[in-house]
């Protein structure tokens, strides 16, 4: 109480020496109020630049001394997030609240509202400069590898909401002199409201949460989303969305919540495990698969991949073979020229220096069809880089295309309009027969 009575009396000290000088100036009584009122604004404005600016430096330059002495990025980082631009407003907004009783001398209904509006300025100061060290905080985090794909975002803005919620609070009881609880007691009546308008800020918390507990996405993984047309690596994740750069360099925006809700698939896994699957299927032609000769069997031992196979066989089918009437071809166990193709893809993947060969490989058939007899390669590749990855599927695949007319078989392809029939010379053999 004291204290205020002297700052009472200082500021009626001030006013009335200030006045003082006006009317030593030669300015007229009428127009002393305005002219008071007016010299002191621009003088405060002038002080306010000159502290701010001079403070500003003084910080800016402590900041990077304090960041090349001590090699921490902390400091760095909060030149980046204007830390010493909020802390220099704390001298004048100091500077601007004491002045005002005497600014305003002559206007004093005045006094109280700009006394507020400088308080509740306060409380955004405040909030700043926490949220500039926060940030800072989080970019440090963001250099650790444990924290790197971290969606930092997120948590920045759970963080900025609690603190307004707690600066609306504070403002409120500015304005109208009450305490917090009344506050709290008013917007219970209003809480279904604010759940309507900001549910879509509570889902996205949520679910960022559980994404992050989960470690279900991290920024730079590749998904995909097709309810949503997303297939690329995410760039950002916040409170509300995730911000997916596709590979066709266009950007899909998708909400947080979704990623708990709708199903997608993440390709980390693809890419921890360092090969990528392909898996192409040939259709052989049904009436090119047919029996082999013994003759055509001791050509096909000369094949590296084949000759043990072949050798393995003949002895195994020459035990069953004993069994059976040999004469008759469906009595007797025989070796395809689809066998050899399947067990020569096994062997030219193994063999494969691209193929990773701790994960699964198969060549396999699949049930028949009006198009053939599938013929499924199913393996891995040993790089996850898409453009690596198509060269060597390609190579793969192109070669066992061009290698099954050695094993007297054909590929199925529907016919177009352009292609060639040799139908009547076929007819007239048969009827020559």
């Amino acid at each position: 109480m004291n204290t205020q009575i002297e700052l009472d009396s200082l500021t009626i000290s001030v006013a009335k020496w200030i006045r003082g000088i006006l009317h030593s100036l030669g300015v007229p009584e009428q127009g002393v109020e305005y002219t008071y009122l007016i010299v002191l604004l621009v003088l405060v404005v002038a002080i306010v630049y000159a502290l701010q600016f001079s403070f500003k430096r003084i910080l800016s330059y402590a900041m990077k001394r304090l960041a090349k002495i001590t090699n921490l990025s902390f400091f760095d980082y909060t030149i980046k997030n204007k830390l010493p631009y909020y802390l220099t407003m704390i001298i004048p907004y100091s500077f601007v609240r004491g002045s005002i009783p005497v600014v305003f001398y002559d206007f004093s209904s005045f006094v109280s509202p700009l006394i507020k509006l400088t308080d509740i300025y306060m409380v955004f100061m405040v909030i700043w400069i926490v949220m500039s060290v926060v940030k800072s905080l989080a970019d440090v985090l963001q250099e650790k590898p444990a924290f790197k794909n971290k969606p930092m975002k997120s948590y920045i803005q759970v963080i900025y909401i609690i603190f307004f919620i707690f600066g609306a609070v504070i403002i409120y009881s500015i304005l109208t002199g009450k305490s917090a609880t009344a506050f709290f007691a008013a917007m219970g009546a209003a809480s279904a409201i604010m759940m309507l308008v900001f549910q879509d800020s509570i889902k996205g918390f949520v679910g960022s949460i559980q994404v992050t507990a989960n470690n279900m996405v991290q920024i730079g993984d590749w998904i995909t989303m097709n309810k949503y047309g997303a297939d690329g690596d995410v760039e950002e994740i916040n409170l509300t969305t995730v911000k997916i750069r596709n590979f066709d360099k266009t950007i899909t925006t998708i909400p947080t919540y979704s990623l708990i809700s709708d199903s997608f698939q993440n390709w980390r896994g693809m890419k921890e495990t360092g090969g990528r699957r392909f898996k192409r299927a040939l259709n052989i032609k049904h009436d090119t698969i047919r029996f082999l000769t013994s003759e055509e069997l001791d050509r096909y031992k000369q094949i590296d991949g084949l000759g043990e196979y072949i050798k393995r066989k003949e002895t195994e089918y020459a035990k069953l073979n004993k069994q059976g009437d040999s004469d008759i071809p469906l009595n007797v166990h025989s070796i395809t020229n689809n066998d050899l193709f399947l067990q020569y893809g096994i062997h030219y993947l193994r063999n494969h220096p691209k193929i990773n060969k701790n994960l699964t490989l198969l060549v396999r058939q699949l049930a028949p069809t009006a198009q053939g007899l599938p013929i499924e390669i199913y393996t891995f590749t040993d790089t996850t880089v898409w453009a690596e990855y198509e060269i060597i599927l390609s190579e793969i695949i192109n070669h066992l295309i061009s290698v099954v007319k050695f094993f007297d078989l054909k590929i199925y392809e529907e016919c177009s309009g352009s292609d060639k029939y040799d139908v009547y010379l076929r007819e007239r053999k048969v009827l020559d027969n």
